[in-house]
């Protein structure tokens, strides 16, 4: 089962040639492939540590985007700001989240993985210690904003590290603990949030994070660097022979900007498979932020639940999760894994990775208009609850399916700008879309807010469908290197 996007490979395979060049020069000197510091070498136990460090680095920085929606109106009475207004510190959050992958790239290719990881845990907690004890709301949504923006890198590096520590054939089960923890973690925020605001208010909702951060800490402090030509370099200095000279680092930032800001921008304009593919996640992910301003007025207002009873609702995203997770495996043992036997090593149509998307597309608007036209006295509230599961089932689908076919269609640097891409649009438009939830549920109800949603979803549809029978014919007229067979 291979899980992993594809970008990160690349940016592996890059490493890999750094280090074959390197061994052809000096193979009588150093043996890169044998020796223990390699992380393909590493025991199962140094491997598992840091896929931990991993998982609770992106869980953490994930659940900072969802925690502090509960204290919606605490914010509302301390602050004296609208209701739309009182988004903004999720708004800021999210969006900072999206600028990731711009600064990911340099900063761990320089200074390593591990420096990312712990960066990361501790700015991101320093943030988000200021965010709890900030007296303005402006200084909410600025600190919240840098708290997401040091928390970005982070995530844009995990399934890096994936293709650097584990084979293809141990990935399966590491990429999918890696895949669900960033998914999770805005479906547990919320839980978290309720419990917090309701007994404590809104400022533990910032220190809960600290406490992560903390304990994120922690484990990238125990944890091991895992980008291979970083590892060489400090090997080869221990071993006294001549590590070839970095690029100076205007140089990489240079080269990141384009790969990670300036490209991906110009891919989504040119080219179908980036620019709609990134539309339909970035959609998907928007009307799952959506539900996060809306979920407490809906059950409060339909069922009379509590706010704490409205914040477990938000456990069925990440059941939802879980259940997309397993149907992903299921679709790579049982689908792709033949076609992998049928076609020449490293020559699989990409289009085969797209039926989990397929399937996933079939989902969302079903768990949109159950949503939609269940909600509402008459039926128990266990019936909206389950179309829940199975929309956070279709986005989990449709997410890595999409990343999956993307890191198969382009080649090199283009991967990752392609993917970059795709985080950019979904983070932007997850962070906008709870700014109107309130006025659209309010004003158009909930059966008629929630069906213009489906409708969307139901015009983007057949998106996954065209490209598993077309995909070959679009992928060919591209400007950019794409796969052939």
């Amino acid at each position: 089962m291979k899980l992993e996007a594809s970008d990160s490979e690349d940016t592996a395979q890059a490493g890999g040639i750094t280090v074959e060049n390197i061994d052809n020069e000096r193979s009588t000197e150093f043996n890169w492939n044998d020796d223990p510091a390699n992380p393909y070498n590493w025991p199962r136990w140094k491997k598992n540590i840091q896929l931990t460090t991993t998982a609770v680095i992106a869980f953490s920085g994930s659940v900072g985007t969802s925690i502090i929606t509960p204290a919606h109106q605490q914010l509302i009475d301390e602050f004296g700001v609208s209701s739309t207004v009182a988004f903004l510190p999720l708004t800021t959050y999210v969006i900072a989240l999206g600028l990731g992958p711009v600064l990911g790239g340099p900063l761990s290719e320089t200074a390593g993985r591990k420096a990312v990881y712990i960066g990361a845990a501790s700015l991101g907690g320093l943030f988000a210690l200021g965010a709890g004890f900030t007296t303005s709301f402006a200084g909410l949504c600025i600190l919240r904003f840098f708290a997401g923006f040091a928390y970005g890198p982070s995530l844009s590096i995990g399934s890096g590290f994936l293709a650097e520590t584990f084979t293809p054939a141990e990935r399966g089960i590491p990429s999918l603990i890696y895949i669900l923890s960033p998914f999770l973690g805005p479906g547990f925020g919320p839980v978290l949030g309720v419990f917090i605001v309701d007994r404590m208010g809104w400022r533990w909702t910032q220190y809960t994070l600290v406490f992560f951060s903390v304990f994120s800490l922690i484990w990238a402090l125990v944890g091991s660097e895992s980008y291979h030509p970083v590892i060489q370099r400090r090997r080869m200095k221990k071993l006294g022979i001549k590590p070839p000279q970095s690029p100076p680092l205007l140089v990489t930032l240079q080269e990141f900007l384009t790969t990670g800001l300036i490209r991906p921008l110009h891919m989504m304009i040119t080219e179908p498979i980036v620019g709609l593919l990134s539309l339909y996640v970035a959609f998907v992910f928007g009307v799952l932020f959506n539900f996060f301003g809306a979920f407490f007025y809906i059950f409060e207002t339909v069922y009379d639940f509590t706010v704490i009873q409205s914040g477990l609702v938000f456990l069925a995203i990440a059941t939802g999760c879980i259940v997309g997770a397993l149907n992903i495996g299921i679709c790579d043992r049982l689908f792709y894994q033949r076609q992998v036997r049928r076609f020449p090593p490293h020559q699989v149509p990409p289009e085969y990775r797209l039926v989990p998307a397929m399937i996933g597309s079939i989902a969302l608007p079903v768990g949109i208009f159950i949503f939609a036209w269940t909600t509402r006295p008459s039926v128990s509230p266990a019936v909206p609850i389950l179309a829940i599961v199975i929309f956070g089932a279709g986005n989990i689908n449709l997410f890595v399916s999409a990343l999956q076919y993307t890191g198969d269609v382009y080649h090199r640097t283009n991967v990752a700008s392609a993917t970059s891409a795709n985080s950019l649009a979904r983070y932007v438009l997850a962070g906008v879309f709870p700014l109107f939830s309130l006025q659209l549920y309010k004003n158009l109800g909930v059966a008629w807010a929630s069906s213009l949603l489906g409708f969307i979803s139901i015009a983007l549809l057949p998106l996954p469908w065209l490209l598993f029978k077309f995909g070959k014919v679009v992928r060919g007229k591209s400007k950019y290197q794409t796969a052939t067979y």
